[in-house]
């Protein structure tokens, strides 16, 4: 684990000492190595159990994958913030740059930690970062309320959750993933004990987010620049489950009744936001929407706690961080040579810019989950979890999937094809950099096709 995070740590030197040509090269180079190095975690020698631990920070099949993809997203994300920043000081550009890596340095600690509260902890630092990427670099003037939505909808989710982990430390006498498993199990009989259990889960389900509290994120997405857009799609949706499923062993006799209302608000969800996306005008919008009917899935299969349902959840988390971030940097491409992220002012890019096309159709299909993308190994595992749950959740799960084909055709048609508008007169061709960023988004996913079991957790 120290492989990874001291050379994460010694970005900070990197970014603050390297002359300004440098800057860029320098940080992209050593994120890209960090990001390789990552990539041994998935030699994990045990089936089940945790390796590379110490006591404070270890990884299972379950965390590996999140971790890589944390690693891996630092370098995509300066190399997208590259040309939005070039007109900026050069020590705002470290700042943006810092901001980044630090952002990694919580995530690595959030997603190795083996104490419930390091990980509340290391949840609530990732805040912070990107609350000033959001409110300093973000591109118009709601960025400030959006912030405030992201800042309080999170704290006001997590705060009761701290209190659920300092009961549950008094009566359970230890925080550790390592021990919680093996403690007895708890009584949770009493209303007290209910509100217990509603605490632990609605941090997680703010921040993944469920429908009803998912307010603050196309707000958070649409103001975020892209970098700030690529980590909260990729990963800081990710904290939310990943908590899930680590808390859920601990919340066993009371989860099957009490669940109920979330499992439909989550399914009832995947139905609304895909129709919101449906009429949506704004690009970026369009794309944070359905983030949040993807996390619906994913909040689904995890609620109802089978093997099945766990894994398919993670599979359709990474697998949908890729194909979101990938969006995002396409949405960026457009809005930089166009300044405008209302589709019908920048539609019919494939006249313009036939190659930037072809990546757009390529992440459109992973987002609606053709197969044999990984994504839509996670939706069939989900959903068919969810079907031996209870058949009815067959007709909301298959509304929802036509939905997102709908929107994601949606999406293609208007943005790519048909005439160009009259006012685009001159635009920049596409930048090596940016197919760079969009291969370096899209061939993981391809390759995932070939190795599912990195990603499947611990559940097969």
């Amino acid at each position: 684990m120290l492989k990874i995070l001291i050379p994460t740590l010694m970005l900070f030197p990197t970014i603050w000492l390297s002359p300004p040509k440098w800057l860029w090269p320098a940080s992209v180079t050593q994120s890209l190595l960090i990001a390789l190095a990552s990539l041994s975690w998935f030699k994990c020698t045990s089936e089940t159990g945790w390796s590379t631990a110490n006591l404070y920070l270890a990884t299972d099949p379950l965390s590996t994958p999140l971790l890589v993809l944390s690693c891996w997203l630092l370098p995509l994300m300066i190399l997208a913030s590259q040309n939005h920043t070039s007109s900026e000081p050069v020590n705002r550009q470290r700042a943006l740059v810092s901001l980044l890596a630090s952002l990694q340095v919580f995530l690595i600690m959030a997603f190795g930690a083996t104490e419930v509260i390091m990980f509340y902890v290391m949840f609530e630092a990732t805040l912070l970062p990107t609350l000033i990427i959001i409110t300093r670099w973000g591109n118009q003037t709601e960025r400030l309320n959006a912030g405030t939505y992201f800042l309080f909808y999170t704290l006001a989710g997590s705060l009761p959750l701290l209190v659920a982990l300092l009961l549950l430390q008094n009566d359970a006498g230890s925080l550790s993933m390592l021990t919680l498993q093996y403690a007895k199990p708890l009584g949770l009989t009493t209303w007290a004990d209910k509100l217990w259990w509603a605490a632990c889960l609605i941090a997680f389900l703010v921040k993944m987010p469920l429908y009803g509290v998912h307010l603050w994120l196309p707000k958070a997405h649409v103001e975020a620049p892209i970098a700030g857009s690529m980590v909260l799609a990729a990963v800081l949706l990710k904290l939310g489950g990943y908590g899930m499923m680590r808390m859920m062993l601990v919340l066993d006799p009371l989860t099957k009744e009490l669940a109920y209302p979330f499992i439909v608000l989550a399914l009832w969800g995947i139905i609304m936001t895909g129709t919101i996306c449906l009429r949506q005008t704004d690009l970026k919008s369009l794309i944070a929407y359905s983030s949040v009917s993807h996390m619906g899935l994913v909040a689904g299969g995890i609620l109802i706690q089978t093997p099945w349902g766990f894994t398919g959840a993670i599979i359709l988390m990474i697998a949908h961080g890729l194909a979101s971030s990938a969006l995002f940097c396409l949405a960026n491409t457009s809005y930089e040579r166009t300044h405008s992220r209302t589709m019908l002012l920048a539609r019919g890019m494939q006249m313009v810019l036939p190659l930037m096309a072809t990546w757009w159709f390529v992440a459109n299909l992973a987002n609606l989950a053709l197969p044999p993308l990984p994504n839509l190994m996670g939706e069939l595992v989900i959903i068919t979890s969810l079907f031996s749950w209870s058949n009815w959740t067959l007709v909301l799960t298959g509304l929802g999937t036509l939905i997102t084909a709908a929107y994601s055709l949606y999406l293609f048609l208007v943005s790519q094809r048909g005439p160009l508008p009259s006012h685009i007169i001159a635009l920049p061709p596409s930048h090596t950099r940016e197919h760079l960023l969009l291969a370096l988004h899209l061939l993981p996913v391809t390759l995932l096709v070939l190795k599912p079991e990195l990603i499947w957790g611990w559940s097969f």
